[in-house]
Order: structure tokens, then C-alpha cells, then sequence
């Protein structure tokens, strides 16, 4: 183990305005107070426990545009009465039962790089930080396995997984640089090459997860088994509401200097997305699969509008990667070839994020939103959520493009983009979300894809998951009976009241 070439720290989003000691909290929910004798416990349990004002405001947030608004005007959701910062298993376990003997909420954190509001302490609380938690511990080459901690950052996770053991976990998010291995697995995410690598449930193979009264729990193997049901997939998607992940145990592969790559045009979206189909369903996993519309093809690569952009990208053995490419340029036969110097461009930026910041700080209101669909569905989703989010009053843009495929459906990622006067942010920001969920919703879309759910589409989910839902709570009455386990989020019963996120602001 080698842990301090893993060490980092969280990206702030966007500086918050007046300064971040002076943060107040945007939400209305019930906060819980964190009285003398609970910090000095909690400082019992947890050697490094931070109490200035500033260093609580900017970990009480994340990268949630909305939240990012809320910044240029002085406030985050909800800041934290302190923040804890284990660096073992056994300081997590021992922060978790004094929180929970005390009925503290806790809400972890670990490069905070959600979009949807996933680490903001709702009731304020402590906020566990966990990059303390940091390190390859061991790499099987032989069998394909890599024993990681949590708080370890993406970029440097396989920076030393290449460099000193030449494999790859394949998991390559966007938010790569600002993310960590427990994020990914915490929100079910997905790398820009899951065509080839699956998505973080398909890597993941065993987990090591602190439950809320401290208890430490092992789930999985490092090999295919029939032990019961697989409690890994419990944790897996479950944004730290049914417990704590510190450790997991993942898939990797041999890495590969092979390459193949190619780009082409479409008339339409939809005959892109008919290849892409048609692609995935002949067996070709080809690493990247992408197609942008119009709108985003001229954006991303400045092209005409009428040009409906489909990169494609795929790396490892070169008997395989010429066989996969060779099925995309069939499918590809009656699309006109582009240079492939489009794949570099898009690898030049693909996880460039600094847009993000400076058009929240000029006033506009921007993001995204990615759902998933059936192939026979795409189509419709993509026609009705464009529209839907451009009827918005003050929408200046909607978008999308497709960046995930499976045998039975895919990816749409939709970008919208407004300005609105500055009183009007919030409200547009909701109105937009409701406009494009609901018609995704109705033609038959997911919620997320890979995004999670946090605070910003919990409203949703009694609808979507509905008496899946009851199921949910039952489980997580029973982890967690006290209901301390980032309370506020999938759309759960919360313990502590209020509502999260009010209604009509």
C-alpha cells in the first residue's frame, strides 16, 4: 500500500460569495445542533474533527449548479455543526456510534463532486469526510482485482494503477479528478468508456461498508459465487443512506496501448441512434460510442447543425478492437466519415468543467440531465424532453447527446442552458427539471442513469419507485433505525422533519 501517492482533496465548485466563514444555509429543514458534550465525544472517536466556520461551509456543499447559484448569493444547502475526518474503518465506526447514540445525522462526503445535491447535510449535523480514507492496498494482477479505500481520488487511482501495475479499472467519469472510488460505487456511476468496462456495478465485486450503529460489514467475493443474495448491489446506488462504504474490492484489466477510433455524420439523430443499436446489439463493445445532435455537434466539434456527430473509440487486444470496430463501420456504411481527429478533440476536453462555473458566475442558469431509456424509446425521449425544457420561459438552449449503450437501451444526456432575472433562478432551475423529467418520465425514461438521485430528484421518487419505495424504507429501518444515514435523500422518510427542499422557491 501506497498511500500518499493517492492523497487529494475536494475541488470547490464556485467561490462563495462574501466568503465562505460567512456561508448561511439556503434550506429550511430542521437543523440539529451540536452541543459541547457531543463534540467532545465525537473528537474521542475521530482524531481530525474541524469546527471553523469556513472549512464546514464549503464541506457542507458540492458541485449541485442549483447550489451554485445559491453561492453567488453567500449561501450553501445546509451547513455542517462539524466535520469529521477518519482516516481507519475503525475511526468511521467509532464516529458512527456516537452519532448515532446521540441521534446526530451524518452525511458523507468524499470528493463531493455530486450534481445533485448528494452531500449537503440537510439538517446540518456532521459531515463525514472520508479522503482521509486513502490507498491502493493490493493489486491481483493474476485474477484482476484491486483492493481499494474509499476517499481515494479517480485520477490518481489510476495514474498508480497503470504506472506500477499496468491495469486499469476502465472507470473513467467526467468528474474523474473531482471524485472518488466511494462516489462512484455511492451513486451507481458511469465512466465515458462503460461500453467496454460496464458501468461501476459491473466492476465492483465485494465491499466493505460501516453501518449506522458502527457495526462493519463484508459483502461479496473476489470471484463469481452463489452465497445468498449479493448484498453488495444493496450499497451500491445507495448514496450512503443504508451505510458507510469505506472499502471495495474491483475489477481490472490489463491496459493497453492498442487502439482504434473513427467518427462519422448523420443526417438525424435518430439514424445515429439506430446504428448505435444495431452496434451493440451485433456484440461490438466499443469503448466509446457518443453521438451528439446538432446543437451539441457544432458546440463540441463546430459543425453544421444538420451534422448529428458519432465518435467512436475502443482500446485493449487489437484481435478484438479491430473485430468491434469493424462491426461500427458497417453499421456506420451510409453515414458520412469524418476525421477521426474528432476522437482526440473530444479526449482534449471531455472532462473540462470550468464552463460550469463561469456561466453560473455571469448569471445564467445551466445543466444536465441524463436518463436512460429502451432502444424503441430513445427517440420519443429525445424529442419530448428537448422540447419540454425549451418551452421553459427563458430557456436559451436544450440538447442532447447519447453516451451509454446497452443491449436493451441507452444513455441521453440532456443539457439546458437559461438566462432569467436573478430573483428567477430557482424557480426556473425547478420548472426546468419538472418540464424535462416529467416528459421523460411519461415516454417511458428512467429517473438517472448515473447521476444519482440526492436532493434534487427526490420528489420523484414515489412515483417512479412506488411501493419499490416502501421496500427501501423498510430496509433502511432496519440499518438504520434512527434514520442518521444522510437523511434527506432518495426520496426516504425523513426522522428529522421539514422538508428538504420547499416547494414554490
Amino acid at each position: 500500500m501506497s498511500p500518499a501517492t493517492n492523497v487529494g482533496s475536494p475541488t470547490p465548485p464556485i467561490d462563495i460569495a462574501g466568503g465562505a466563514a460567512e456561508a448561511t444555509g439556503r434550506l429550511t429543514a430542521p437543523v440539529v445542533l451540536l452541543d459541547d458534550g457531543f463534540l467532545a465525544q465525537l473528537g474521542e472517536a475521530c482524531a481530525d474533527v474541524r469546527l471553523d466556520p469556513g472549512e464546514r461551509a464549503e464541506a457542507s456543499r458540492d458541485w449541485w449548479p442549483l447550489a451554485m447559484v445559491w453561492a453567488t448569493q453567500g449561501q450553501v444547502g445546509q451547513v455542517a455543526g462539524a466535520v469529521a475526518r477518519p482516516t481507519s474503518t475503525d475511526e468511521v465506526s467509532a464516529v458512527m456510534r456516537v452519532c448515532n447514540d446521540a441521534r446526530i445525522p451524518v452525511t458523507p462526503a468524499g470528493g463531493r463532486s455530486s450534481v445533485v445535491g448528494g452531500t449537503v447535510p440537510v439538517h446540518g449535523g456532521v459531515v463525514l469526510d472520508l479522503t482521509g480514507l486513502v490507498g491502493i492496498e493490493e493489486v491481483d494482477v493474476a485474477s484482476g482485482t484491486v483492493q481499494v479505500l474509499a476517499g481515494t481520488f479517480g485520477d490518481l487511482f489510476e495514474a498508480e494503477l497503470q504506472r506500477d501495475h499496468g491495469v486499469t479499472v476502465g472507470h473513467w467519469p467526467q468528474s474523474m479528478a473531482l471524485s472518488t472510488v466511494g462516489g462512484w460505487l455511492a451513486c451507481r456511476g458511469a465512466g465515458q468508456l462503460s461500453n467496454r468496462y460496464g458501468k461501476i456495478e459491473d466492476i465492483v465485486l465485494a465491499l466493505e461498508v460501516v453501518l449506522a450503529d458502527g457495526t462493519v460489514v463484508h459483502t461479496g467475493a473476489r470471484a463469481p459465487h452463489a452465497v445468498g443474495p449479493d448484498l453488495t448491489h444493496l450499497f451500491v446506488g445507495a448514496e450512503g443512506t443504508l451505510g458507510i462504504i469505506t472499502r471495495a474490492w474491483l475489477k481490472a484489466w490489463p491496459v493497453s496501448d492498442q487502439t482504434t477510433r473513427g467518427a462519422w455524420s448523420f443526417p438525424t439523430f435518430s439514424a445515429a441512434l439506430d446504428a448505435m443499436r444495431r452496434i451493440t446489439q451485433r456484440g461490438a463493445p466499443v469503448a466509446v460510442l457518443r453521438l451528439y445532435d446538432g446543437i451539441e455537434s457544432q458546440r463540441n466539434f463546430s459543425t453544421e447543425t444538420t451534422d448529428n456527430v458519432l465518435l467512436a473509440y475502443d482500446e485493449g487486444d487489437l484481435t478484438m478492437i479491430t473485430a468491434a470496430m469493424q462491426v461500427v463501420v458497417e453499421e456506420c456504411a451510409e453515414a458520412t466519415p469524418l476525421d477521426d481527429g474528432l476522437v482526440e478533440q473530444w479526449f482534449g476536453h471531455r472532462n473540462n468543467v470550468d464552463a460550469l462555473e463561469a456561466l453560473i458566475s455571469r448569471g445564467y442558469v445551466v445543466d444536465t440531465m441524463e436518463v436512460s431509456g429502451p432502444w424503441s424509446a430513445l427517440d420519443d425521449i429525445y424529442e419530448a424532453a428537448t422540447a419540454a425544457i425549451s418551452a421553459v420561459p427563458g430557456t436559451l438552449a436544450a440538447s442532447a447527446h447519447q453516451s451509454h449503450s446497452y443491449v436493451t437501451g441507452g444513455c441521453l444526456y440532456f443539457t439546458f442552458a437559461a438566462q432569467v432575472g436573478p430573483d428567477e433562478r430557482e424557480a426556473y432551475y425547478r420548472a426546468a427539471w419538472d418540464a424535462g423529467t416529467r416528459a421523460v418520465l411519461a415516454h417511458g425514461g428512467t429517473l438517472s442513469h448515473h447521476h444519482a438521485i440526492g436532493l434534487n430528484r427526490a420528489r420523484f421518487m414515489p412515483e417512479v419507485l412506488g411501493t419499490g419505495l416502501d421496500v427501501l424504507a423498510a430496509v433502511k429501518a432496519s440499518l438504520d433505525p434512527n434514520g442518521i444515514c444522510n437523511p434527506g435523500k432518495l426520496g426516504l422518510p425523513d426522522p428529522f422533519g421539514g422538508q428538504a427542499w420547499p416547494e414554490g422557491e
